[in-house]
Formats: structure tokens, sequence, C-alpha cells
């Protein structure tokens, strides 16, 4: 097996293997996340669903894999990934804040075999939108995790572990530079529908603002609310899991 097949095969992560599964979910993290947000999400979904979490460079197995320092390149070994395993059950994809963008084009690069059924985004403004997120690199580590309490990521204990708190700064660090560099043109678009899930209590999107959304699909697009905050579509008490499997079962009729 080449380097770069090995790199795609790591880069997926099954929590539950469903492989008799009429449809696959793939959840992309949020800037500084890990392939295991998304693990309790995985376990409430139906087993007619498989799921597989995205694992970026530098985390967990892939602790040594170098960062590809660009949101494109992030989805170009998503895409390449998917590809290879020649899989034709329906696919969706669900990005969470920077893993939208991810999510996004990664569907970008598989909209001409027609593989990607309907894109799901949580706490992400559209990909065109001045996201006008800080240069971390800029802050300081108390800084950082103020904004990591705000936004409620990353639970209490682990915040107060040295180590972990050193390693989930240093990705953060590493995310908000490929998402600073992004850009994206207005005219990017898909033609399949877009679903935003936004938390109600979510400090950093807003109804207005994702609504635009929109203007990156010919499909149809469309906002709902679930109660919670930045991170609602990874946390089992806002109904997430119940509303993607019927997202997911709408698009196999």
């Amino acid at each position: 097996m080449t380097t770069t097949a090995r790199t795609s095969a790591r880069c997926l992560r099954a929590f539950h293997p469903r492989p008799d599964a009429a449809a696959r979910l793939v959840c992309f993290p949020h800037a500084g996340g890990t392939a295991r947000a998304f693990a309790e999400l995985s376990a409430a979904l139906p087993a007619d669903i498989a799921v597989d979490a995205v694992q970026y460079p530098g985390r967990h197995e892939r602790r040594s894999d170098p960062h590809p320092g660009q949101i494109t390149a992030l989805a170009d070994e998503v895409a390449r990934a998917l590809t290879d395993r020649a899989d034709d059950r329906p696919l969706f994809l669900a990005g969470l804040s920077m893993g939208a963008l991810v999510a996004f084009e990664t569907a970008r690069r598989l909209a001409a075999t027609g593989a990607v059924t309907r894109l799901i985004v949580s706490a992400a403004l559209p990909p065109s939108h001045d996201w006008q997120e800080r240069d971390l690199d800029a802050c300081t580590d108390a800084e950082i995790v103020a904004e990591l309490r705000r936004l409620g990521g990353v639970p209490e204990e682990l915040l107060g572990d040295e180590e972990v708190l050193r390693h989930v700064i240093d990705l953060l660090r590493t995310d908000h530079r490929a998402l600073r560099r992004y850009g994206c043109p207005a005219d990017a678009t898909l033609s399949v529908p877009v679903t935003v899930l936004l938390g109600d209590a979510d400090p950093k999107a807003d109804v207005v603002r994702t609504r635009s959304w929109a203007d990156h699909t010919t499909g149809t697009a469309h906002t709902e609310v679930l109660p919670g905050g930045h991170f609602a579509l990874a946390d089992p008490a806002t109904g997430a899991a119940r509303r993607l499997a019927e997202l997911i079962r709408a698009g196999l009729t």
C-alpha cells in the first residue's frame, strides 16, 4: 500500500461499523477537534446509517502526520479516501464549524461522480463569507482557553490537564491558520440540497447569515434550529441524531 493510500485510509474512522447500512454519513470535526467528537452521535444513529468521522492530521492515530495547512488539501484527502472505497451507497456529508468548509470542498470534488446526496452543515457561516476569525498565533494561551470556555467545546476536566490543553491549543492554532487562509468564490456552488442545523444558543453563527448557504447550491437550502450551542450537531441532547436520520432517510426515497 502506498503512503498516499495509507493516509487516505487513516483519515476516516468508524466507531460503529455497519456494513449492511443503506446510507453513509461522513462527519467533519471543528477546528481543533478530532474524530472522537462524533462518537456519541454515531452511537445514537440507527443501524441503517453507516457513520465515518474524519480524522484530520496531527491528532490521535495521525499525530505524526503533517497538517497540509489548507482547507482544500484536507478536502482533497477525504475525497480521495471516499473515492478509493468505491462504495455506491448514498453519501451524506455533515460538517461542524470549520468542518463545514472541509465538507463543502469535499462535496465540490465529488460533484462529477454524483456521489453526494446532501450536505449538512452546522455552526458555520457560508464559505464565501468572511468568518472574521481571530489570529490565534497573536492570542495568548489564556485568551484561547477563555474562548474555549465560551464555546463550551472542551470539558473542564480536560482544560485542567496541562498536557491535553497544550495539544488542543496547538491544534487550534494550526487549524485556524488553514481557516484564515481559506477563500471561496461567491459563485462556487453545489447541485445537492444543503441543510443548516444551527444551535439556538450558538455565539458564532445566526439564522440570518447561515441562510446565505443557499447561495452555494443550485438545489434546495434551508436552516433548522436545534436547542444547544456551537457544538449542537455533536451533542446527544439536542436531537441532532434524530434529525440527521430523518434527513438521510428522506434522501433515500
